[in-house]
C-alpha cells in the first residue's frame, strides 16, 4: 500500500521539519561532498574509473563475493538479479511483506516474466520449514519452475528486523539441497551488522547475490552494488546495460560512498538509540497497537480505533514540524537516520505523547 507524506503531495519540507520518512531522505554531508570534489574518473563502462573499481573490489570483499556491479538503485541491482537468476515462467519465493514484492513496481513480472510465491513469514522472515513449503515439485509441466529465493536484511516492512545468522543459514541450506538460487536484498545490511557484531561477509554466506544500498542509512544520494560471481557480474552487467543503468565517469559518485564506508558505519547505532527510544515512548500510550519490535532504525506502529486515522496523525504530525509516513488506514513508519538527531527525536516523541494519550 502506497504511503502518503503526512499530506503533502509535492514540494520540499518547510525548514525546520524532522524528516522521518524514510532513511533515503538522508542527505550527503559537506565532507561526503568534499570527497568527492577529487575523486579520479574514468569510462566506468570500459573499466577505466579508478574510483569505482576500488569501490567494487571493496564491496566484494566486504560481502565475501568475487565481484560486484555499480548500480543506480537498489531496485535496479534487485530487479537485475531476479532476471540473471531466473528465467522468463519461473518462480521466485520471498516474504510477503517484502520490498521487490510491494515497492519494485511489478519488476519482477514485468522484467523477468517471474512470477511470486509470496510466504507470511514473521515480521518480514520465514523458516526454512515455510521454505519447503512453498517449493514447487520438479517435473510437473503444468506449473513454474522454483528457481530464486529471497531474503530482505533488515526486514524494512518487519520493524527492520534481522534475520537470526542461523535461520539465514537454514533457509539458504534448504534452497541449495534443492538446486535453487539465493539472493539477498542487503539494502540495510550494514543496519544488521552493526546491530548484532556479525559481519557482512558472514550475513551473505550461502547466498549467490547480495545488494547493498548506500542511499539509506549510510548517507548517500546516490548508488547501489550487486555482489556475487564473476559469471552472474558479467551476466548482471548486460541487464544493467538493456536496463539503461550503465554509468560513465561515476568515480565522483563512487567517491561518496567509500565516504560512507569509512564514516557512516558505526554511527549507525545512533539511528538504532533513536529508534528504540521511539519504540519505548509508543509502548505506553493508550491509543497505539502492535509496536513491533525496533531492531534497528525503523518503527512500525499501528492507531487503535480510537485514534485517528494514519494520515490523520501524519498530518498533525507535520503541524508540529516531524514527518512520518502514513500506511493504510491505522499504520505508521518512522526511521531514523544521520539526518535526524536526538533533539529532534526528543521533540517527535513529545507530540506523540501529545497526540497519542487521548483523542
Amino acid at each position: 500500500m502506497a504511503g502518503t507524506f503526512g499530506g503533502k503531495k509535492a514540494g520540499a519540507l518547510p525548514p525546520g521539519v524532522a524528516d522521518f520518512y524514510s532513511d533515503t531522505k538522508s542527505m550527503p554531508s559537506r565532507q561526503m561532498r568534499e570527497a568527492a570534489m577529487d575523486a579520479p574518473m574514468g569510462d566506468e563502462q570500459k573499466g577505466e574509473d579508478p574510483t569505482t573499481t576500488k569501490l567494487l573490489e571493496r564491496t566484494a570483499e566486504l560481502l565475501g563475493k568475487e565481484d560486484a556491479l555499480f548500480m543506480p538503485s537498489a531496485t535496479m541491482a534487485n530487479e537485475i538479479a531476479v532476471a540473471v537468476h531466473c528465467r522468463p515462467g519461473d518462480e521466485m519465493i520471498c516474504e510477503r511483506a517484502s520490498h521487490i514484492v510491494n515497492y519494485e513496481a511489478g519488476g519482477p513480472g514485468l522484467l523477468g516474466g517471474v512470477q511470486t510465491h509470496m510466504v507470511d513469514g514473521n515480521n518480514g522472515m520465514f523458516s526454512s520449514e515455510q521454505l519447503k513449503a512453498a517449493l514447487r515439485p520438479k517435473g510437473n509441466l503444468y506449473i513454474p519452475e522454483t528457481s530464486l529465493v529471497i531474503v530482505e536484511q533488515t526486514a524494512n516492512f518487519g520493524g527492520g528486523a534481522v534475520w537470526p545468522l542461523k535461520q539465514l543459514r537454514e533457509v539458504a541450506a534448504v534452497a541449495a539441497e534443492a538446486g535453487i538460487a539465493t539472493h539477498m536484498d542487503g539494502a540495510r545490511i550494514m543496519n544488521a551488522v552493526v546491530k548484532t557484531g556479525i559481519s557482512a561477509e558472514d550475513y551473505a554466506q550461502g547466498y549467490d547475490s547480495v545488494t547493498i544500498c548506500f542511499t539509506k542509512g549510510l548517507g548517500c544520494p546516490f548508488g547501489a552494488l550487486l555482489v556475487g560471481s564473476e559469471e552472474f557480474i558479467q551476466r548482471a552487467w548486460r541487464f544493467r546495460q538493456l536496463l539503461g543503468g550503465g554509468l560513465r565517469q561515476s568515480g565522483f559518485m563512487a567517491a561518496l560512498c567509500l565516504y560512507a564506508l569509512d564514516n557512516n558505519v558505526e554511527r549507525l547505532a545512533d539511528d538504532h538509540r533513536h529508534a528504540a527510544q521511539i519504540a519505548s515512548t509508543l509502548e505506553d500510550l493508550p491509543l497505539v497497537e502492535n509496536v513491533l519490535p525496533a531492531d534497528t532504525n525503523i518503527v512500525i506502529f499501528d492507531i487503535s480505533l480510537d485514534g485517528p486515522t494514519a494520515a490523520e496523525l501524519a498530518d498533525q504530525l507535520l503541524q508540529q514540524g516531524c514527518l512520518v509516513g502514513a500506511f493504510g488506514e491505522r499504520r505508521i513508519r518512522i526511521v531514523t537516520h544521520i539526518g535526524v538527531d536526538q533533539e529532534d527525536t526528543d521533540r517527535l516523541c513529545d507530540e506523540l505523547k501529545n497526540l497519542l494519550t487521548s483523542r
